[in-house]
């Protein structure tokens, strides 16, 4: 088991964040922490943790998913828990997350509840979730399932879900090595944001299976809020437009978009016109998706050539509304395909972003 973490000007959750690892029960992981060249203290507080962690100090910021990369690339583990600074988890998360996809061969991917907690890991006066998972609309937009709800019984049965926030996810070896491209499991265009959702589309696509385990619970800081583009940074605002077309081009068949093509198109002008009315910093998106083109294509010509479902199974999973897939139903399933019957929406929740 190995815990791959990329730190960038971390030093406000990082020490905790290792604490809490290095608190988990009946499981022995090691951590490889690469640095994307913080300038604040975080690379002094990594030195504190000598001899238990492996560092990989990068001389200027390669984005989360090549640093992810890396970190997978340093480590044979057969299981990989990617994980964000600002995630504390709880003392059984990892092994709890490790004993259900020990229990599922079908399981690519498996993720636990995250629930929101504020600012150096202080406590919400309201409970609330952060993610199970995420999902897709017809418009191609993905969301966490549950984000800002407040934490009750409605995410508590293990299930199926269409992928898993990369902000601690937990993957098995063989689907990181099945659907890598170029021996990239990550992206490295994307440099970051929407990196595990391509990640998720492409396992759906090669008929990996991801399994929310809400037994597994730990607490996560997010930065970047859905529904509030003048929070974030404008050059992740950039990315989140390059990436959105992106993601399009390598997975979207011509049957899903048969399926989905006015809610894909209308959300696009939107996605358009908003950046050339309201963020025109967000502009070079455009010139950055000229420029990935040829390498997406080809990307996608390897992906399709994997690809194991139709495009019946493949459309199921898009949604207005969180579609999920009972866990015992499921694996009685191939591996490879569920009917489209069964895939249908379990939970009404109203997109924030």
């Amino acid at each position: 088991m190995c815990v791959t973490i990329v730190t960038y000007n971390s030093e406000r959750h990082i020490r905790r964040c290792l604490e809490g690892i290095f608190e988990q029960e009946g499981i022995v992981t090691e951590v490889v922490v690469v640095d994307n060249a913080s300038c604040d203290g975080t690379r002094a507080i990594l030195r504190r943790f000598k001899g238990r962690i492996r560092t990989i100090y990068n001389d200027c910021n390669l984005g989360f998913a090549e640093a992810q990369n890396q970190a997978m690339r340093s480590s044979k583990a057969d299981w990989v828990l990617t994980l964000n600074p600002d995630v504390l988890l709880l003392p059984h998360f990892i092994r709890t997350l490790w004993d259900a996809g020990l229990a599922d061969p079908s399981a690519g991917t498996v993720c636990g509840k995250l629930l929101s907690i504020g600012p150096g890991f202080q406590p919400l006066d309201e409970p609330r979730f952060d993610s199970t998972g995420i999902f897709f609309t017809p418009a191609m937009r993905h969301f966490d399932r549950g984000w800002h709800q407040p934490d009750g019984q409605a995410f508590d049965n293990m299930e199926y879900v269409f992928g898993a926030s990369a902000a601690a996810a937990l993957y098995r070896r063989e689907m990181i090595d099945d659907v890598a491209v170029d021996g990239n499991f990550f992206d490295p265009a994307f440099f970051a944001y929407r990196e595990d959702a391509d990640v998720a589309w492409r396992a759906i696509l090669q008929g990996w299976r991801c399994l929310y385990v809400p037994a597994a619970a730990s607490y996560h800081v997010r930065s970047v809020v859905p529904g509030n583009r003048r929070s974030i940074p404008a050059v992740i605002n950039m990315h989140s437009v390059k990436n959105r077309f992106l993601m399009r081009i390598k997975n979207a068949s011509p049957g899903l978009y048969r399926r989905y093509w006015l809610p894909m198109t209308l959300r696009d002008l939107v996605v358009i016109a908003g950046t050339v009315l309201t963020e025109p910093r967000s502009l070079p998106a455009f010139w950055h998706l000229a420029k990935f083109l040829p390498q997406a294509l080809r990307a996608r010509r390897v992906i399709m050539s994997r690809r194991k479902v139709d495009d019946a199974t493949l459309a199921a999973w898009f949604s207005f509304q969180p579609v999920a897939l009972a866990s015992d139903h499921a694996s009685e399933l191939p591996s490879a395909r569920w009917p489209e019957a069964e895939a249908t929406p379990r939970y009404a929740v109203e997109p924030t972003a």
